[in-house]
């Protein structure tokens, strides 16, 4: 059994990966380990510490600074966090004497703008990356291309889309999408959901099987390759939000909001993700109506949760 090391832990796909540990599946495969202080990506001494402390077989480096906005609004920390954060832990873990394997995540975003002939989007395609979050993460990845080549760690990288499912903060379009849509239904807002622009198309897979494909690349992905960790397919905003509205059974008008709007945004996006199938085996479970649903039932007990607090 193999002991996992998360960076990144409380986020999102952390706390998916936390719950997939006591799973059955996953049981005689590995097992979280955890440091008994914080790890700091910005502090090379803690994060000594904690691989000393914790000696794990595994790593999957999530950590990251990861909303756009506010990659334009400080880049300097965005690269900070998620290209110094990296360089900082890679040199931990040869301090500490680290001989297993190291998952790095990167973003489907590096690709940047794709024309439509380049879909669906494959990993031999240029890296042009058009916001300081995604350049950071490009970085980050060769650097550890360049660590897998020449100090003699074994390291893949993790390309993943968008991914979605419960916990998922409401910063990201379905997330902010399903709080307006379930406030509505509570009766704590007008039947009025603000959003940016909904004529796009995106490759969305549910984080558990983000989750997942993670685990396999830990398990059987290739030294100093990358993959892309996506559904294959094109799923239109506004549709998406039509059907979470019918999931409801909640009506409310569609007001468009400057302040959603994103700069650089791409209007289509799929990625490929046959390497990925190919080198470990691994198929997406859960359907878009599972997803949406779970995204839906999170927010209605979040927001009664808030409500019984406050009585």
């Amino acid at each position: 059994m193999k002991k996992l090391l998360l960076t990144g832990a409380s986020g999102f796909v952390g706390k998916t990966i936390q719950r997939l540990a006591s799973q059955p599946e996953y049981r005689d495969i590995f097992a979280l380990t955890a440091p008994s202080a914080r790890m700091e990506l910005r502090d090379p001494a803690s994060l000594t510490a904690s691989i000393v402390e914790t000696a794990p077989d595994w790593v999957i480096h999530l950590a990251a600074q990861s909303f756009v906005p506010r990659a334009f609004a400080n880049p300097r920390e965005t690269f900070d966090i998620n290209f110094g954060g990296t360089l900082n832990l890679l040199e931990a873990l040869k301090t500490a004497g680290f001989s297993g394997k190291v998952l790095y995540v990167g973003s489907g975003d590096q690709y940047g703008k794709v024309a439509a002939a380049d879909l669906p989007i494959a990993e031999t395609l240029a890296l042009k990356p058009r916001n300081p979050y995604a350049v950071s993460k490009a970085a980050a990845e060769m650097l550890c291309y360049q660590w897998s080549q020449t100090e003699g760690m074994d390291i893949v990288a993790a390309r993943p889309f968008n991914h979605i499912g419960a916990g998922q903060s409401e910063n990201f379009a379905l997330s902010g999408f399903a709080r307006q849509i379930i406030e509505i239904r509570q009766g704590r807002r007008e039947p009025v959901i603000y959003v940016g622009d909904l004529d796009v198309t995106r490759d969305f897979t549910d984080v558990e099987d983000v989750a997942r494909a993670y685990l396999l690349l830990l398990e059987r992905g290739e030294r100093g390759e990358a993959y892309n960790v996506c559904s294959g397919r094109e799923a239109h905003l506004g549709q998406l939000l039509e059907e979470m509205l019918a999931l409801a059974g909640v009506k409310a008008e569609i007001v468009k909001d400057p302040a959603r709007f994103r700069v650089a945004e791409q209007k289509r996006v799929a990625g490929d993700n046959r390497k990925l199938a190919a080198h470990t085996g691994w198929r997406q479970r859960r359907s878009m109506e599972q997803s949406l649903t779970s995204i839906l039932d999170d927010w209605e007990r979040q927001l009664n949760r808030a409500s019984e607090s406050r009585i």
